[in-house]
C-alpha cells in the first residue's frame, strides 16, 4: 500500500502530476482537511480538484464519505482517476465539467465544499452556496489578493457564519548544494464559513 497510515499528509512526490496543473502542498492539504470539519457521513464537493490530492486525502481518511471531484479538463480528470487508483481510493466520483455551470448536475448535495480554484471564483461561491446543505461548510483557497477579496466579498454577501481566514506560513528544509536551508512554501489563504 502506497500510504498505509491513518493520518493525512501524503508527501507531494507520491502523486502523479501533469505540467502546469497545480498541486496543493502537503501542509496546505492538512489545513484544508482540518477546515472542512468532516463528519462520518459527509458529502464533499471538491471544485477545481486539480491533481486530486484533496479527494485522495479525504478518501483515505474517511472511506465512508462521498467525494465528488469537479474538473473541466479531460486530461486532468484522467490524472485525478490515476491518483485515486494509485492510492486505492474508491469513494471518489469524478465529474468533468466547468463550474459554476455544471453544479446543478452533481448529486448527492454536499454538506462540505472545497473550492481550490476556478473562475469566476465569486460566482462559483454564490452558486455552490445554493446547493450546500444547512449547517454545511465551505472552504476556499486564495493565492493572491484579488481572489482573497472576491472570496471574502462572496462569504459576506451570503452572510456566512463563523468565518475563518488562515494564512499559511510554511517552510521546508531543502538541500541546496552542500547546505540545508529553509525554503518557503507558497503562502496561501484558506477561508471558511458555515451556512445556517
Amino acid at each position: 500500500m502506497l500510504w498505509p497510515y491513518k493520518t493525512p499528509g501524503i508527501p507531494d512526490e507520491l502523486f502523479e502530476r501533469l505540467p502546469g496543473i497545480p498541486l496543493s502542498k502537503r501542509e496546505v492539504r492538512l489545513l484544508l482537511v482540518s477546515a472542512l470539519r468532516l463528519k462520518s457521513n459527509s458529502v464533499i464537493w471538491d471544485i477545481g480538484a486539480g491533481t486530486g490530492t484533496i479527494p485522495v486525502e479525504i478518501g483515505l481518511l474517511c472511506p465512508e464519505n462521498t467525494i465528488i471531484a469537479v474538473e473541466r479538463d479531460e486530461d486532468v480528470v484522467k490524472l485525478i482517476r490515476q491518483n485515486c487508483d494509485r492510492f486505492g481510493v474508491e469513494n471518489v466520483k469524478i465529474f468533468e465539467g466547468k463550474a459554476p455551470d455544471c453544479l446543478g448536475e452533481l448529486q448527492p448535495l454536499p454538506d462540505r465544499v472545497c473550492i481550490e480554484g476556478g473562475r469566476p471564483i465569486k460566482e462559483i461561491i454564490l452558486k455552490v452556496w445554493q446547493y450546500l446543505k444547512p449547517e454545511g461548510r465551505l472552504v476556499a483557497t486564495a493565492g493572491n489578493l484579488e481572489t482573497l477579496y472576491l472570496i471574502s466579498e462572496g462569504l459576506s454577501e451570503l452572510q456566512a457564519r463563523n468565518i475563518e481566514v488562515v494564512q499559511s506560513g510554511i517552510n521546508r528544509l531543502e538541500t541546496r548544494g552542500i547546505n540545508q536551508t529553509f525554503a518557503a512554501v507558497d503562502p496561501i489563504f484558506i477561508l471558511s464559513g458555515e451556512k445556517f
